[in-house]
């Protein structure tokens, strides 16, 4: 499975990095720290599977999204975040997203997480599904 992962916290992205390397089975194509270099990377790398963090100083997570799902509706989105607000969760899965967890999720959680969203599955932190 091709990622990639967009965050505008390099330690953040590295972390994410590291452990889905460590975990196996992933192809990591690229970074993102911003939405203009995510809808970039988006277009050149051709990823299977988006870990977007929601919250960007140039407009977030969910306008991302938007704007890759029209150019490449194959795209997979797994939403990363500190927030839990009902907004961000609805906002983002409403806008395609198949997952949404926070960024306290463990790393086999995350690693499940991942291998759901792959599969077409919907995944949310056990607190966000009644949202």
């Amino acid at each position: 499975m091709r990622i990639l992962i967009v965050d505008d916290e390099a330690p953040a992205r590295q972390r994410l990095q590291q452990l889905l390397e460590d975990l196996g089975g992933h192809e990591i194509v690229g970074e993102a720290a911003n939405g203009a270099e995510a809808l970039d990377r988006c277009a050149t790398l051709d990823p299977d599977l988006v870990l977007l963090d929601v919250h960007m100083p140039d407009g977030g997570g969910r306008a991302v999204l938007e704007s890759v799902r029209r150019s490449h509706p194959q795209v997979k989105f797994l939403a990363l975040s500190v927030s839990d607000a009902a907004e961000d969760v609805i906002g983002l899965i409403r806008a395609g997203a198949r997952g949404y967890v926070t960024k306290t999720i463990s790393p086999d959680e995350l690693a499940a997480a991942v291998r759901r969203v792959a599969d077409g599955d919907a995944v949310f932190s056990p607190r966000l599904a009644g949202f």
